[in-house]
């Protein structure tokens, strides 16, 4: 039973240091899908609001 209880705590800290990664890149302009914008149709959906900001 304490193998379980572990074994969820270590499941639940490791989200939460991948979604605090993910918030953290998001804040200071990373992009959602992982691949550069140069090529990407879809570049001025992801990052307008940091044109906006410029």
């Amino acid at each position: 039973m304490i193998n379980w209880i572990i074994g969820g705590i270590i499941i639940a800290a490791v989200l939460a240091v991948i979604i605090t990664g993910i918030i953290k890149a998001k804040k200071n302009g990373g992009v959602g899908c992982g691949c550069g914008c140069s090529g990407c149709s879809k570049s001025k959906q992801c990052h307008s609001s940091q044109k906006e900001k410029s």
